[in-house]
This record gives C-alpha cells, sequence and structure tokens, in this order.
C-alpha cells in the first residue's frame, strides 16, 4: 500500500498513477484511430491546455438531422439532450453531480434530460476512477469548458439561422433567446446546424458568473432514485446475459495457502456443476490467489457444490497473522524511540519546562469495507475478446488486469461500468475482476463471479490496525507548547500500511513537535478505506488535543482555536489546496454556534468537539451526548473486564468548507451518510486475526449499526467564493469518532482512546 500523507490523497493519486495509467496509456491509444487534429483537440494541446472531451465523431446523421456531439458528455439529437457520467457511481452521487455541472453551464432544463453513465474510454474522458473524493475537482472546470463551448456553437448556431450577432442573443431553459424580440428557438433545432460549425478556441470561451447558476448549489434528487426504487437492473450483482454461468471461486482461508488437493472430481457430480479446476495464481496477492473454481447453472447449485468442496491446503507460505501478539508488541515499542518522522523545536525541554503534561496510549482495530454488495464480476471470454460487465471503481485498472489474465492485449478488452453497491475504497482493487477474467477464460459460457458475505471479508484489502503513544504539555497560560506522537503501523510485505509526517495535526501549528514511527510485521493487505488515515489520526490527535485541554483546565473549543493561530495556509495538499487554518476556524465556530457550546446541559450529558482537514475539506463537527451508568462487568474482544455502559448520542452538528455546493441534496446526503458510517464503525467495528485468518466474516460478529440508534445530523456549509470546490464524500468521517470520544469525557469522565469503543465497554441504546 502506498504511504499516507497528511489527509490521505498522496495515496490515492499514487494508486491512480501507477495503476490505472500504467498499462493503460497504451490501451487507450489503441481504442481509436486518430488523426492529428482530433488528437489535439481530445488533448488540449490547442489552446489553454483544457480538454474539450472527444470529439469523434462529432456528428451523426439521421435522414435529414444531424445529431450535436460537441464532445464526450453532450449529445443533442431528436430524442432531446443526453448528457453522459464518467465516473463510477458507487453511491456518492457523481452520476448526479456531475452532469449537473455540464447542465448549469450549457443552460440546458435539467427537467427534460436524460443522463446516462458513459463508456470506459480513457482517451475520452482521462481517468475514470472513484476515489480519493476527486471526482468533483477533478472534472469541475473541464466540464464547465466542454459545456460552455457546447453552448457557444449553438449561440452561434441560431445567429447564423437568424443572421444577428451572437452578442445579441443568450439562453436558458435549453434554448437560445433574442430578448429584444422575442424570438427563440431550441437547442434540439439548432443541433444540425451547430454540428457543422467549427469548434471555438478555448480562450473565446467565457464561462458563466456563478452568481448566475440556477441549477448549482439546489437538491437535485439521484438520476437512478426511480430505478432504485423499483428494484431495476443497475449493480453488477443484477448483470444477466444469454447462455450465462454462474461460478464460486475458493481460496484458503490464510491468505499465502495454495491447494495441495480437493475432491474435484466429486463435486463435478453435484446437480448443476457444469465444472470444476483449480487455479494456481500468478504470485501477485491483490490479483489472483490460489483456488477452486466451481461453474454451475445457479448461485445456489455453486453455493451448495462450495459446501461440500473439501480442500487440503497447503499453508507453508500462509500468513500467522495475529492481533494478540501484535498488540503485545506495540505496547513494548510504545515505550522505546522509534524512528524519527519529523522533530521541530525541543520537544524534551518543552517537557521540563511545562506547568502540566499529557500521556496516552491510543489504538484502533483493523475494519473491512464491507459494501453492502458483495465483489462480483460477469466475464465472456471469446478467444480474440473479453467482454466485462464490473462494478469497480477503477475501469481502466480493471481492464488491464483483465488483459493480463487472459493474454488478450487491453484494447481487446471492453468493460462495461456498473453502479456499485458500495465501495468506500474497496473497489478501487481487482482482484475480483481477475478471478471472473481466469474463470472465463475456461469456460464456454459467460461466466457470472459472486463472492459470500464471508468472502467479502476474508479476501478483503483491510484498513490496518494501529497504535500511538501520545505525550504533551501547556505551559503556566494553558498553552500547548510540546507534543509527540510515536505511531506504531503494520507492514505488509515490509511496506507501512500508513504513514504520518510532519504535516499531520497539529503540524505547523506548535513549535515543540515530534513524530517518529515503528512498524509491525504483517501478511494480510491493507490498502485504502474511507478517508484513508485521517480515518484514524484524527480520533487519536483530537482527543489527546481535548486530553491537553483538560491537563490546563480550559475550555477545549478554546484551546482548538488557538492552536489553529491566525490565519493562515499549512502546506500544499490536494490540487495545491492545504489547510488554511481561517477556514478551519470558521467551521470550528460555526458548528459550536450551531450546536449551542455552553449552553447548560442535563447530569451526565456532554458535548465535544473536533475538527479535521482531509481530502481537501474543512470540517468541524459537535457532538452531544449521554452516558448511563455503570451496569456488569463483560469481557471485550481482547479478554479483558469492562464494565458496559449505555451510549446515546443525540446530536451532531456538521459545519464543512469544501467550496461551493453543487448538489444541495448530494452533500446534505454525503454528511448525514458519513456521520453515520463513522459512528457505526468507531461503536463496534473490528476484525481481529488469529492464525493469518480473520476472526469475523459476517454481520453476526461484525455489527453495523441499527437505524434506530442513528442521531439526529444536521449539517451546515460555508462558501467563502474564493476556492473552487472539493470532494465530499470522505472529509466529515474522520471528526465524528473524536468529537463523540470527547463528548463522552464531558459526560462521564471516561477517556475513550481505543476503537471500536465497545472494547471500553459502551454500547449504543
Amino acid at each position: 500500500m502506498s504511504t499516507l500523507n497528511y489527509d490521505g490523497v498522496n495515496e490515492i493519486t499514487e494508486f491512480f498513477t501507477r495503476k490505472s495509467l500504467a498499462g493503460d496509456a497504451t490501451l487507450s491509444a489503441q481504442i481509436f484511430k486518430l488523426d492529428r487534429r482530433q488528437f489535439l483537440k481530445l488533448t488540449g494541446m490547442v489552446g489553454s491546455g483544457l480538454m474539450l472531451g472527444f470529439a469523434l465523431p462529432r456528428a451523426r446523421a439521421h435522414a435529414d438531422h444531424v445529431d450535436f456531439n460537441p464532445n464526450g458528455y453532450i449529445k443533442i439529437d431528436q430524442e432531446g439532450i443526453t448528457l453522459y457520467a464518467p465516473n463510477p457511481e458507487i453511491g456518492q452521487g457523481v452520476k448526479t453531480s456531475l452532469p449537473m455541472i455540464v447542465a448549469e453551464e450549457l443552460d440546458a432544463d435539467w427537467t427534460e434530460i436524460r443522463v446516462v453513465q458513459s463508456e470506459i474510454n480513457q482517451v475520452a474522458y482521462g481517468q475514470q476512477f472513484a476515489g480519493g473524493s476527486t471526482a468533483i475537482p477533478s472534472n469541475y472546470t473541464k466540464l464547465r469548458q466542454a459545456s460552455a463551448t457546447a453552448r457557444a456553437m449553438l449561440v452561434q448556431a441560431a445567429a447564423e439561422q437568424w443572421n444577428v450577432s451572437s452578442s445579441t442573443l443568450s439562453t436558458e431553459s435549453s434554448q437560445v433567446l433574442q430578448v429584444s424580440t422575442g424570438r427563440k428557438i431550441s437547442y434540439q433545432d439548432l443541433a444540425t446546424t451547430a454540428a457543422s460549425l467549427p469548434v471555438p478556441s478555448s480562450e473565446s470561451i467565457k464561462l458563466k458568473d456563478p452568481k448566475q447558476f440556477r441549477l448549482l448549489g439546489t437538491r437535485v434528487t439521484g438520476v437512478d432514485n426511480e430505478a432504485l426504487v423499483r428494484g431495476e437492473p443497475l449493480f453488477g450483482i443484477d448483470v444477466t446475459v444469454p447462455d450465462m454461468k454462474y461460478a464460486i471461486y475458493q481460496k484458503c482461508p490464510a491468505i499465502g495457502g495454495s491447494v495441495k488437493s480437493a475432491n474435484i472430481e466429486e463435486i463435478k457430480q453435484m446437480p448443476g456443476v457444469v465444472d470444476v479446476f483449480t487455479l494456481e495464481g500468478n504470485g501477485n496477492i491483490g490479483e489472483l490467489l490460489p483456488g477452486v473454481a466451481i461453474i454451475a447453472n445457479s448461485t445456489w447449485e455453486a453455493l451448495q457444490a462450495k459446501r461440500a468442496l473439501n480442500v487440503q491446503w497447503d499453508e507453508t507460505q500462509a500468513a500467522k497473522d495475529s492481533w494478540s501478539a501484535a498488540r503485545k508488541e506495540a505496547a513494548r515499542l510504545a515505550q522505546e524511540n522509534a524512528s524519527q518522522v519529523a522533530n521541530t523545536g525541543d520537544f524534551d525541554a518543552a517537557m521540563i519546562a511545562s506547568t502540566a503534561t499529557a500521556s496516552g496510549f491510543y489504538q484502533y482495530h483493523f475494519v473491512t469495507h464491507a459494501p453492502l454488495e458483495p465483489q462480483n464480476c460477469t466475464a465472456h471470454y471469446k478467444g480474440d475478446s473479453l467482454e466485462l460487465w464490473a462494478p469497480t471503481q477503477t475501469p481502466g485498472s480493471a481492464i488491464r488486469t483483465a488483459a493480463n489474465m487472459t493474454g488478450l492485449q487491453p484494447s481487446q478488452v471492453t468493460l462495461h461500468q456498473m453502479r456499485c453497491g458500495g465501495g468506500f475504497g474497496r473497489r478501487l482493487y481487482n482482484d475480483f475482476v481477475s478471478e471472473a477474467a481466469a474463470i472465463a477464460y475456461r469456460s464456454e459460457n459467460p461466466i457470472k463471479l459472486q463472492w459470500t458475505r464471508e468472502d467479502d471479508v476474508r479476501y478483503d484489502l483491510f484498513r490496518a490496525g494501529g497504535f500511538h503513544q501520545m505525550d504533551g504539555c501547556v505551559d503556566e497560560n494553558g498553552k500547548v507548547t510540546g507534543w509527540r506522537n510515536r505511531f506504531i503501523t503494520f507492514a505488509p510485505g515490509g511496506r507501512p500500511a500508513s504513514s504520518v509526517s510532519g504535516g499531520v495535526f497539529p503540524g505547523g501549528m506548535i513549535d515543540n513537535l515530534r513524530v517518529e514511527q515503528a512498524a509491525l510485521d504483517w501478511t494480510h493487505r491493507c490498502a485504502a478505506w474511507r478517508a484513508p488515515g485521517s480515518n484514524v489520526f484524527a480520533f487519536v490527535v483530537q482527543c489527546f488535543l481535548d486530553e491537553l485541554a483538560h491537563a490546563a483546565q480550559r475550555d477545549s473549543l478554546e484551546v482548538l482555536l488557538e492552536v489553529l493561530g491566525e490565519p493562515r495556509a499549512i502546506g500544499r495538499g490536494w490540487r495545491g489546496q492545504g489547510m488554511h487554518t481561517g477556514r478551519a476556524a470558521n467551521v470550528v465556530k460555526l458548528a459550536a454556534e450551531r450546536a449551542g457550546w455552553g449552553k447548560e446541559l442535563p447530569k451526565n450529558t456532554g458535548m465535544g468537539v473536533a475538527f479535521y482537514y482531509s481530502h481537501a475539506g474543512h470540517i468541524a463537527e459537535v457532538a452531544e451526548v449521554s452516558v448511563g451508568g455503570e451496569e456488569d462487568t463483560v469481557k471485550n474482544r481482547s479478554g479483558e473486564n469492562v464494565v458496559r455502559r449505555k451510549l446515546t448520542v443525540h446530536k451532531v452538528t456538521v459545519a464543512s468548507d469544501v467550496g461551493p455546493i453543487i448538489n444541495l441534496s448530494g452533500a446534505e446526503n454525503q454528511v448525514e451518510g458519513s456521520v453515520i458510517d463513522a459512528l457505526s464503525t468507531m461503536m463496534d467495528l473490528s476484525i481481529t486475526f488469529e492464525n493469518g485468518r480473520a476472526e469475523q466474516t459476517n454481520f453476526d460478529k461484525y455489527r453495523i449499526m441499527r437505524a434506530s440508534a442513528s442521531p439526529a445530523v444536521e449539517a451546515h456549509f460555508i462558501d467563502t467564493g474564493e476556492y473552487p470546490p472539493t470532494g465530499l464524500g470522505e472529509p466529515v468521517f474522520p471528526p465524528l469518532a473524536p468529537a463523540v470520544g470527547n463528548a463522552i469525557f464531558a459526560a462521564c469522565g471516561h477517556r475513550v482512546r481505543t476503537l471500536p469503543i465497545s472494547e471500553e465497554g459502551f454500547y449504543l441504546a
């Protein structure tokens, strides 16, 4: 796994650079043959460098009518206006929000628009992926430029038909208007003329003033919502194709094990079984592991065969991972000096000169992605080509890996992008596509590979657990003057699953700061998980800042604002947008104000505040909770005795600064969903390993929070107008756990230092 930076964005960027582009540039170049003029239009080497979208073919004739296809995002024909959504939809709403950007700049009537998932074509669209909350910031300007160009061509078409200057015309609701005469003409009626016009230079295109926006910033329902309610086949798991068979793939429960023997001939005789065979794997644990494939006439028959399968595994090279052993080793390492990652000022001197100090050992468990839709892929190998139907976050990478599995060129692989039933980073990785391609290669029929829930957990790429020994101090004025973060992470294959740096909060804000890191040997795969790095670092650093505020006998909100200090930019961040302490302070103040910070609360009720900068988003959250009295004593997963206490999370107030909001309904949905997901994760979700095996493989032991425990969530947004939009799928997640943890301390005096907090006895009412 790639190293995580301050907010996890480096990992996402490196992943896509390494995976999606490597091999796919040649793939894409082979899809179409372009002449030089088309290539220059496409790549943006003409004009300002912004991609118009692909221009091949730009127009298509239907008798006396010609379609207007100015780029890969817009088509206007006799049926109306069709907008193409280029990025995978995984529940984050981009199939709605990206076309909204196009419709706004095009001045199209949203109520009459048809939205379609685009083809996978990296020549046409560049990188098509979902991850890192990058869809909006990566596409915002590009889509506006492409749409404004199309609008200019439609206006010019009307000007030529009316023999007037284009400067006298305007657009609104899919029409070109001449206000002085009252004339109007629809985009559809202009399509043929517009298709014959040359593409104007990018320098001549003027984008709309955001003050003129009519659609962006409003509440728009998801374009697939009606189909979802009707249960239409949108997801990968819904795919059916003629003559399709169903496949199951059994791998060793311990990663790295291989097949010694199996009762294959016996399984072949079972009802509905078409074929059974072993695959050796390709040596890459992120693609194809060794195992036994079963192909049957139905999923049920394949599953029945899997239950009867008896495999003898060679576990000589298999994982021996143990959470309990790792935890003991981490506790030892926490008391020793580790490799210094950052060291500013003089931490030791600050501790000696301090008035008060605080110290705490924080830990968090592994977790699985647990998307509602388990991994699946339909594949049809035809000898000289391969067709895939896959719910993947990285379709370009899926094409490359499937080609490798079948000995084809990427240009011989066609992938149909299916809606993903959840991802959270899991579907960045295409091991399930690799398996489907390898099995289809051996099948005369198209096959649908279906993982079970147990497969989905056991063979996940987990969010790594971790440990932090935190030490800090304050001076006689209660100001935080010293901070040390000694981080112990896991290192699958010798590479740290994640890394801290001097940029991790409060880097750049405290004079005497030391960051150290040590690593534990590990085998299981670890990878990006919603808000990588930030999702756990926020818990540790924001809770420990609250500890220092308590040591100073000061209000935690006051201390947080003091640490942020004067408005200034810190670091470069995603696309040059580093954290800005002014923006941070603004969301902290807004969340506190709207939550009623400082108001009198009932007994055993408390408020907690937390801030984090993640994926270019500045997010503050205030949680209000109440804690019940001590109940019975139980043993947690680590075998320790803990006292049970009932926790009620009444309300979470969220203030976000992610630039201008594209779809207010989608933004509110992202805030509410992130809070609920983060609360569920912090309460009771953990994966432990013994003898190289995950001990929790289904929802009976990996207990997702029930809807009845969800708190009220209040979302507020700040847009100063100075910054471009950023993503919102991830940055709201990290501050929730520390806000709730700090509120628990305020309510009952118990300092939470473990995730999930059920390890310390808390359960939701």
